[in-house]
């Protein structure tokens, strides 16, 4: 039974709910890896639904969250970034597996660096089961704007950009963004001085994935 999302559903849908009624977190990860990164992100990404969508995300209340906290079960969706090390512990391995199972959903950005050690931690969490690419068509790039696929933000290695996808009985839980740095599309404009329609694709195509979580 998906917990989270049946309790989410029951207070409100994505486009129609009291204000401030749906929270999302950034999981904060041992390992040494900035966590911490691109602070100005989410909550950008959150004023932008809010303004142009009209959703009733909390835009005061973003909070780190442990990836081991029982806290994680509060937020239908938790942003992940950073550009280093990641280390899951056992236990903490076993609370993001619950929180996933539950309803609970994963979005993980590398944000240049961080590609190689995830995706050892992934597979502690998905022992059984690989990561699958979503192909251009995949429902979460055509929510509430029609995307090509996933936009390119920064150069990174110069490959095209990829979005990476685990499942768990046919629902998207774990969305794995690569060489797209697409949550420093999301931050202030004059961190990264990316021209104004690498920022839009950035902010619309997060607002296609919590438009997907708080949907699906």
């Amino acid at each position: 039974m998906n917990i989270i999302r049946t309790l989410f559903f029951s207070l409100c849908s994505f486009a129609c709910c009291a204000q401030n009624s749906l929270h999302v977190a950034v999981l904060k990860y041992n390992g040494g890896g900035d966590y911490y990164a691109n602070p100005t992100a989410l909550p950008n990404l959150v004023r932008f639904c809010n303004s142009n969508l009209k959703t009733g995300l909390n835009e005061k209340d973003i909070p780190y969250v442990e990836a081991g906290s029982k806290a994680i079960f509060d937020y239908p969706f938790v942003h992940m970034t950073g550009h280093g090390n990641v280390v899951f512990s056992q236990p903490e391995v076993k609370n993001i597996r619950t929180y996933l199972e539950a309803g609970g959903f994963l979005h993980i950005d590398d944000n240049y660096g961080m590609d190689p050690f995830v995706r050892v931690e992934l597979k502690k969490i998905f022992p059984n089961k690989d990561l699958t690419e979503l192909p251009s068509n995949h429902p979460i790039f055509n929510q509430s704007y029609n995307l090509p696929g996933l936009p390119k933000i920064h150069e990174h290695d110069g490959n095209p950009a990829q979005a990476f996808g685990f499942f768990i009985d046919g629902r998207l839980v774990c969305l794995y963004t690569f060489e797209s740095d697409l949550s420093d599309g999301w931050e202030d404009p004059n961190v990264h001085n990316d021209p104004e329609l690498k920022r839009v694709e950035a902010l619309q195509m997060g607002a296609n994935i919590l438009h997907y979580v708080f949907t699906h």
